[in-house]
This record gives C-alpha cells, sequence and structure tokens, in this order.
C-alpha cells in the first residue's frame, strides 16, 4: 500500500497534477461533446452516452477512475439550426476527487454536403482532496513536508471555458477545439506547524483536432472507419491513430494505436434500435506494463429522434352536414 501511495504521489509531483486535467478515453469517437461544444446539434438525434473506465487495472488502490456522462440534442428556433449539450466528467485519481461540469451550444450552418457547427461552453471544475496521506520515505530525513504539496483536506471550484468547431457530412467529420480557454488556477492553502502556506494548480489549455471518415468497401455490408485524434498543451501531445471495421452498421471492432503509449483493442454492436454498447482494452506499451493489468472502458450510448406525429384530420364537405 505505501509503494502505491509513493508511486501515485511521486507522479503527480513530476506533472503537477496536471497529467489528470484531460480524460483519457479509448473510444473519443463517442466522446466528441466533452472536448468539442460545437458537436452539439450535429447529428439530427438526441445522444446520450455514458463512459466508465478503470485505467492500470491491477496496480492497486488509487488508480485513475472515471466516469462520463453526455447529452448532445439538436432544434430549430428562428428557422436556424442549433444544438446543446451536457457533459459531466468524474475523475477519481489517488486522493483526488475531481468532477467537471459543462454546459455547450452550437449555431448549425448548412455547408456544402454538411453542417458546421460553431460552438462555445461553460462550466465548473471541482477539486476535491480527501484527506491526502503522503509517504515521502522511511527515514527520518525524508519525513518533512514539501511546501509544492497540497496538505489537508482541499474543495476548490473554478469557472472553466471552451470554444470549438465541428464539420460533418455523411461520410467525414473534422473537429478543432480547445479547452479550459480561461487558464484559471486552484489555489489551495497549506497549514503547518503554525504557518500556512498555498500551492496553485493551473488549469493549461488545451487543444484537440478529431477526424473520422466512413469508407464503404466492396461488400456493401462492411464499413471501414478510421479516426484519430490529436491532442496537445503545447507541450506535450497525445496521438491516437483508430481503425474500425464495421458490419451491417451494427457490429464494430478494431485496432488503435496511442502514440507511445498503448495499443487498444475495441469492439461493440447495436443490441436494440438506436442503443449501442462498447469496450476497448488499453495494452500499455510504457514502463508501467510490468505494474498493471491494462485498461478496461465501457460505453452505453442511445440515439433517438425527438417528434410528434401529425394527427391524420378528416374534412367533410358541408354538402353533407
Amino acid at each position: 500500500m505505501k509503494r502505491i501511495f509513493q508511486v501515485i504521489g511521486l507522479l503527480l509531483i513530476i506533472t503537477n497534477l496536471n497529467a489528470q486535467q484531460e480524460r483519457q478515453v479509448s473510444q473519443f469517437m463517442f466522446d466528441q461533446i466533452s472536448i468539442n461544444p460545437a458537436y452539439a446539434g450535429s447529428y439530427d438525434m438526441i445522444t446520450a452516452s455514458a463512459i466508465l473506465r478503470q485505467q492500470w487495472f491491477g496496480f492497486g488502490e488509487g488508480t485513475p477512475q472515471d466516469i462520463i456522462l453526455n447529452l448532445a440534442a439538436p432544434f430549430t428556433l428562428f428557422k436556424r439550426s442549433h444544438g446543446v449539450g451536457f457533459s459531466i466528467y468524474s475523475d477519481n485519481l489517488g486522493f483526488n476527487e475531481d468532477i467537471n461540469l459543462s454546459l455547450s451550444y452550437a449555431y448549425q450552418i448548412s455547408v456544402g454536403d454538411g453542417k458546421l457547427g460553431i460552438g462555445i461552453g461553460g462550466g465548473f471544475v471541482n477539486r476535491k482532496l480527501v484527506d491526502p496521506v503522503w509517504v515521502y520515505g522511511s527515514g527520518p530525513e525524508n519525513s518533512e513536508q514539501d511546501d509544492a504539496v497540497h496538505v489537508g483536506k482541499q474543495n476548490e471550484f473554478i469557472f472553466d471555458m471552451n470554444a470549438g468547431i465541428f464539420y460533418k457530412t455523411d461520410e467525414l467529420y473534422v473537429g478543432i477545439s480547445s479547452t479550459h480557454l480561461l487558464e484559471d488556477e486552484f489555489v489551495y492553502k497549506n497549514e503547518t506547524t503554525g504557518t500556512t502556506t498555498t500551492t496553485t494548480d493551473p488549469m493549461v489549455r488545451h487543444y484537440y483536432l478529431t477526424a473520422g471518415y466512413n469508407l464503404q468497401l466492396s461488400n456493401p455490408a462492411f464499413e471501414f472507419m478510421p479516426s484519430l485524434l490529436i491532442e496537445s498543451d503545447g507541450a506535450t501531445s497525445r496521438i491516437d491513430l483508430n481503425s474500425v471495421f464495421r458490419y451491417n452498421k451494427k457490429i464494430w471492432a478494431g485496432v488503435s494505436y496511442r502514440v507511445g503509449s498503448a495499443i487498444v483493442g475495441m469492439a461493440g454492436l447495436e443490441i436494440l434500435n438506436g442503443v449501442k454498447i462498447g469496450y476497448s482494452y488499453d495494452f500499455e506499451t510504457t514502463d508501467l506494463i510490468g505494474f498493471q493489468k491494462g485498461s478496461h472502458e465501457i460505453i452505453v450510448s442511445y440515439a433517438f429522434k425527438v417528434g410528434v406525429e401529425k394527427a391524420s384530420q378528416k374534412y367533410k364537405s358541408i354538402r353533407f352536414l
């Protein structure tokens, strides 16, 4: 147990807690609204999804556990197309219990064969430290508190914003977005040995590029659906290259490569009309390979249309009244 929290603490200190600011989702094609508000209203259906992710399974207590709930819906106002979205992201890592909540709005414009969404989002980020106990070493010389590490219970809120554009046709989608536009920072107060010090934890702005294409194969029952995700904070980058084959628009399977980090296998199916379930497994290729048994991710999504069918009306001629 002690070794586990030593490793987690070391990871947090090295990355200054920035590594877990952004969610890591292998099935990112189902999670567009949480990183790009312009996705809202790009589909003529209401879409809802739930993502559960257990990262570094078998590593021990304190590993990342994420839950993401998304909702996106189109609507028409003043004969114009719009979209709204809602996303909740819960991230538990070590002593951290963080919740991100965001609301999105997008204005949709017909461009060529598709729709171009221009979106903006805002919300709150709550970062909570629950009774953290940091272990610096076994000897008395390593027992002193590090002023750079947050101590005691902490519960901080900041306001957050994001923006993006998203273009979609029947075969293609491309999105460009940025999160944490304000680059606000959490401020923690540490009270030790009668003195009070403060530490800060900034929300670093991140940039995203997502793209995907549906290629119909010679057999009309099969489609090849490559996609990519590029994420960067200006200092480090993440690149996911995804190859998926879909059969009869109901069953899919594929492989993704997270450059320099993991190989991901994924599969899914539509079990009911509009209800889909997917699973992915991350095989770590970094130095963590010997300390854990991979990462598991499950997604359940539902897409449906809301419409009111007009009742048929019968008219009688006044000649028969």
